[in-house]
This record gives structure tokens, C-alpha cells and sequence, in this order.
């Protein structure tokens, strides 16, 4: 925002203190003191004894403005009695929301010479020819005035989108078409789902394997299975006189005459 027309008007400076100050003093507490300037205009405020990190000062200064000059260099010194002053920091006070608004109370940072934080200093600035000054109503309570911005577009209620008015011209947009979409009719039927054919193997009906014919049972005792066990030889008994390779080979005879008996079924049962 431009302010012009500021030439020759006073600003009030209330210089309030400042806070988390750089300590210089080993020993002591250090003896704080601020300079600002504008211009070639400089003002000095009394040194605060002893006020360490967080002096009190409460003065007010009265500068008269420059056009076109919107900043005030403002440095914060430690006063020594027998060397030089310390250096504590330094900063700028940026005069466009005062001139702007008439009022500014902001705590202003300071740095070191290396650009280190140093602490803070706190201002009140007044300026009785603003352009924006806010208006103080009968009951005490200040009124910022309301600037409206020609460039705003209309905001909706809750913070949403702007308005938009609606015109004959505005036609709403058709709907978006389906994700799916069904193929078109056809003409001919249905094809039935083709049903699973059993496999022929060499001429043969098929088959379940294993095979299970089917054997009567006769009345009052339980299903036997098929083929039936072979009978239990005499040597069995007696298969603790048998060597493991004796026992192993007519293990093996058994099985086989049992699976070429189970065939010989299914052949005959075909």
C-alpha cells in the first residue's frame, strides 16, 4: 500500500524496552541503552542500570517525517564506564502499517553484527494523520474501518466457492455416460453352456479308479471290502524265525497277488 503526503508530520515514538537481550557482562548485569535514528534526525534513551536481558525505559520521541523514507535504524547499546559501550544489536522499524493504520505496537527483532538473534525491542508507534485511522466509538472500543476491495471476487457462505449467477444461458451438462455399458441385442439364441463330455479312452466307458464293483452283501454282516485280504499263512506266525530279507520278499509277494487279484475283478466285473 503507497502513503504519500507524509512530509513534515510528526510520529510519536514510545520507546517501551526490550526483551531477551544479548548479555555482554561476565560478571555484572549489564547496563542497556537504545539509539534510533531517522533521517539525521537521533535520539538516545537514558541508560537502564542493571536491566540485564529485559530493560524498562517508557520514553517518547517525536520524529518529524520524511517523503519517502519509511524506515527507523534503531541499535541497542551496553554502557561500560572505563572501555568502550558493548554492542548489543541492531534492527529496522518498518513505518508502513503506522503511517497505513496510525498505530503500531510490534516488538522489532535485533541481530548481531553477524546476523545472530540478539533480542527484541518493543515499540508504540502513533501517526494522527492516517489515512486508515481507526474510529473510537462512544462506548471506548477501537473500530478498524473497512476497506472493500474491488477486485474480490464474491465469496459464498461458510468460506466456500465464489457465487456464481445463473444465467438462461447456463444449461447444466449432461450426465456423464455409464462406466458399463450392455452389448446390443442379438438375434440369435442363447448358446447353451457346453456340457462336460466323458473322455473315451480306447473304446472303454469310463471308468472311477480305483474301480468299486459291485458285490452283494449278504444279510446280517457288515460290507466286506474288495478284493478281501488274503489269508493270514501259517508262516506268519512264525515270522520272528524269518530274516528281514525273508520277511521284506514275502511282503512283496503278497501285495503283488492282491493287485493282480483287484485287476482280475475289474476285468470280470467289465
Amino acid at each position: 500500500m503507497s502513503v504519500s503526503g507524509i512530509q513534515g508530520h510528526l510520529l510519536e515514538v514510545t520507546v517501551v524496552g526490550c526483551n531477551k537481550l544479548k548479555d555482554t557482562e561476565w560478571i555484572s548485569r549489564q547496563d542497556p541503552y537504545v539509539c534510533l535514528e531517522y533521517g539525521s534526525t537521533k535520539f538516545r534513551t537514558r541508560t537502564c542500570t542493571d536491566g540485564g536481558k529485559n530493560p524498562t525505559f517508557q520514553e517518547k520521541l517525536v520524529f518529524t517525517l520524511i517523503e519517502g523514507l519509511r524506515e527507523i535504524n534503531v541499535v541497542v547499546w551496553n554502557s561500560n564506564t572505563l572501555t568502550y559501550d558493548d554492542f548489543i544489536g541492531n534492527g529496522k522499524v518498518q513505518l508502513l502499517k503506522v503511517l497505513s493504520q496510525g498505530f503500531d505496537d510490534t516488538a522489532w527483532p535485533l541481530q548481531t553484527k553477524t546476523g545472530r538473534y540478539a533480542g527484541e525491542v518493543r515499540l508504540i508507534l502513533h501517526y494522527s494523520n492516517a489515512i486508515n485511522k481507526p474510529v473510537s466509538t462512544s462506548m471506548g472500543h477501537v473500530v478498524q474501518p473497512y476497506v472493500a476491495s474491488a477486485a474480490a471476487p464474491p465469496v459464498g457462505f461458510y468460506g466456500g466457492p465464489p457465487l456464481v449467477a445463473y444465467t438462461a444461458a447456463h444449461t447444466p451438462a449432461p450426465y456423464p455416460s455409464p462406466w458399463y455399458v450392455s452389448p446390443p441385442p442379438t438375434t440369435y439364441p442363447p448358446t447353451p453352456p457346453p456340457q462336460l463330455q466323458p473322455q473315451q479312452l480306447g473304446g472303454y466307458p469310463p471308468q472311477s479308479y480305483p474301480p468299486h464293483p459291485y458285490l452283494p452283501q449278504s444279510a446280517g454282516y457288515p460290507p466286506q471290502p474288495y478284493p478281501p485280504p488274503p489269508p493270514l499263512q501259517p508262516s506268519s506266525y512264525h515270522a520272528a524265525a524269518e530274516s528281514p530279507q525273508q520277511w521284506r520278499q514275502r511282503q512283496s509277494e503278497s501285495l503283488i497277488t492282491i493287485t493282480i487279484r483287484g485287476l482280475l475283478g475289474t476285468i470280470d466285473g467289465v
